[in-house]
């Protein structure tokens, strides 16, 4: 599905924002992000009433000054219970990360993640 997917991918580093993105891109996929959990479910919800949804969405769990992914991940499935999302932290055992099914969440990537563990994640998340 690389090529023709649409990714939305949130963290509030920017240096994660732009190797991801171009990873990201080198794998095929067309990508947007955002910066915290509220410009991402904005995107989101703007992207699909112009009828160009995402087809995945990553979220980076922890935002130290605006909204993280949990909460993020609440209002996006409010809005679209269907949403495929990703969590992504550093992490590892946050209750989030851990159960994240639990939290709505589709998958998880732990950071620092490799290209391999991104692409598979996104490959079996799309699938579905």
């Amino acid at each position: 599905m690389a090529g023709k997917a649409k990714i939305l991918l949130m963290d509030d580093e920017q240096i994660i924002l732009d190797v991801t993105n171009e990873v990201l891109a080198f794998l095929g996929y067309d990508v947007m992000f955002a910066q915290d959990g509220a410009a991402a479910v904005e995107l989101y919800r703007r992207e699909k009433e112009a009828g160009a949804p995402f087809d995945a969405v990553i979220l980076d769990l922890s935002v130290p000054e605006g909204m993280g992914g949990k909460e993020a991940m609440q209002k996006l499935r409010e809005y679209d219970p269907s949403v495929k999302a990703i969590v992504s932290s550093g992490y590892a055992n946050d209750p989030a990360v851990t159960a994240y099914s639990d939290y709505g969440f589709s998958a998880k990537l732990t950071k620092p993640y490799k290209i391999t563990d991104l692409k598979a994640t996104l490959e079996e998340l799309l699938k579905k």
